[in-house]
């Protein structure tokens, strides 16, 4: 199967999906310059090199992974993480209040609403509290088209991500889903999960009072 799922403007994004829980791994490819961003280096790095070396036609420029992004703290995101650090020599990053979880050094811990630009790639980090403490959405803004969230285990195609059953984690997690995500974005906007299918905002809005109710 292609990994290519989008050619955008500046940008080609591709996916594969790895280990036995389905995790997605995401790659952001600059068009112009080469420079890559990697999101979630899940499992599997034969894997990932492969999807690497697929991604050498989508660029004019020699391609380069710059940076490892991960959405958050959870093992199964993070199994080739160190690997993939130690072959390539990636920077990383994750959100302030998961890093320190992490099995590798942090070079760069987000807050909401930082900025990170990787030549033609820039990334926005939208903390959404409740999945884990600090979970990370990114988001890329197509300058022609709808935007891109990678939302990790925050938001997927009929609900939020598992808060364990715990009231309080659910509403921190739903509320930040619904102002940072829903509030700030229109409907058109793709979100990649961290398992399983996409979806759009315009696709799950109507059910968030439905969440809301059924707790999780």
């Amino acid at each position: 199967m292609d990994s290519l799922i989008h050619s955008l403007r500046d940008v080609t994004i591709r996916s594969i999906s790895v280990s036995e829980m389905n995790n997605n791994v995401y790659l952001l490819t600059s068009k112009s310059t080469g420079a890559q961003v990697l999101i979630d280096a899940a499992d599997d790095l034969p894997a990932i090199q492969q999807l690497l070396s697929e991604s050498a036609g989508d660029s004019a420029e020699p391609i380069k992974l710059v940076r490892i992004a991960t959405t958050h703290q959870h093992w199964d995101h993070v199994r080739a993480l160190a690997e993939l650090v130690e072959v390539t020599g990636a920077t990383t990053s994750a959100g302030e209040d998961d890093a320190d979880a992490l099995p590798v050094p942090v070079d760069v811990r987000l807050g909401h609403g930082d900025v990170e630009r990787f030549d033609d790639i820039e990334l926005t980090a939208v903390h959404l509290r409740g999945h884990t403490p600090g979970s990370i959405a990114f988001v890329y803004q197509d300058p022609d088209g709808p935007a891109h969230i990678f939302s990790g285990d925050s938001l997927f195609p009929g609900g939020v991500g598992n808060t364990q059953k715990d009231p309080a984690r659910f509403t921190s997690l739903l509320n930040d889903v619904s102002e940072r995500l829903f509030d700030a974005y229109p409907d058109d906007t793709l979100v990649h999960p961290g398992h399983g299918l996409p979806t759009t905002l315009g696709a799950e809005r109507p059910h968030l009072e439905e969440w809301r109710a059924r707790g999780w």
